[in-house]
């Protein structure tokens, strides 16, 4: 079955990169000239996703006016004949069809993704984390699309982690199934060091059934007191019922400041416009170093 639709919790209050959180809502942080959503929802759509369902929270109206019409803004671009600037502000609107719904409490991601179950019905959904942003050759969610279309399981995004930081995400058992995917068994969010299974984490998508939201319905609170979706993700896991997939694309943690910054300099040495000035730049400054 085809995934046509994704959610993308949104309503993080983004403490890790205070105070810049307090007066921008973190997925609104610009990577070089776009929005760090922009991105997840390019990613969405460039995945064959077709309706969108953002979950927002009080503060974070900008990211509906983001992906709006800007008449004003419009009027002045094509007054002042810049056509292009122009095109590129009124795409941002025709990107998908994207709906919107607070969460009222932020109770953890498991809790924001059974807000979305109105929107998914009885479909298979894509959930697309938003404090991750993930750029490459090939979207990392058609990737786990293509997995769960094949295999007719849950699919997590994954990848490898040092020891040192498994702790801040979580530790799966996996076994390989074939080139960048495997089976999932085991998952365990964010593991004491006695907790440790492997390197491997599920860091920034998934692809999941629609009975999941049964199982966020009777789940407990998890660690941080939060519902916790990988622990849902493990109940299927103890089925048989999870894969992963060792995706291709860069993962920028947009939540954290060396993210942001990493993905700034990353996406600028690259960026049609400023690539060459950009790159003169960084080689003088390393030599200050």
């Amino acid at each position: 079955m085809k995934i046509r639709k994704a959610v993308i919790p949104a309503a993080g209050l983004g403490t890790r990169v205070l105070p810049a959180s307090k007066a921008v809502p973190k997925e609104m942080l610009p990577i070089v000239d776009k929005p760090a959503i922009q991105y997840i929802v390019e990613e969405a759509v460039a995945s064959g996703i077709e309706e969108i369902l953002i979950i927002t929270n009080r503060g974070k109206a900008v990211m509906e006016d983001h992906f709006d019409r800007a008449p004003e803004l419009e009027d002045r671009l094509k007054a002042t004949g810049k056509a292009d600037l122009y095109e590129e502000v009124v795409a941002v609107s025709r990107l998908a069809n994207i709906q919107y719904l607070r969460q009222k409490e932020t109770k953890g991601l498991g809790h924001a993704v059974a807000c979305a179950r109105t929107f998914v019905g009885s479909e298979p959904f894509a959930v697309l984390y938003g404090d991750d942003v993930i750029i490459g050759d090939i979207p990392a969610t058609r990737e786990l699309c293509e997995a769960y279309e094949k295999y007719q399981k849950g699919v997590a995004g994954i990848q490898y982690v040092p020891r040192e930081q498994i702790g801040k995400y979580c530790t799966l058992k996996v076994e390989k199934l074939e080139d960048k995917i495997y089976s999932i068994s085991e998952m365990i969010e964010k593991p004491r060091d006695d907790q440790f299974i492997s390197n491997y984490a599920a860091l920034g998508r998934c692809v999941l059934p629609p009975d999941v939201f049964d199982i966020l319905d009777n789940l407990p609170p998890g660690a941080n007191g939060e519902i916790q979706l990988t622990d849902a993700m493990r109940q299927l896991a103890h089925q048989g019922r999870m894969v992963g997939v060792e995706y291709t694309s860069k993962r920028y943690d947009m939540g954290s400041k060396l993210g942001i910054l990493q993905a700034a300099v990353e996406v600028g040495v690259k960026h049609p416009e400023l690539a060459a000035a950009f790159r003169a730049y960084l080689k003088d400054f390393v030599k200050t170093l």
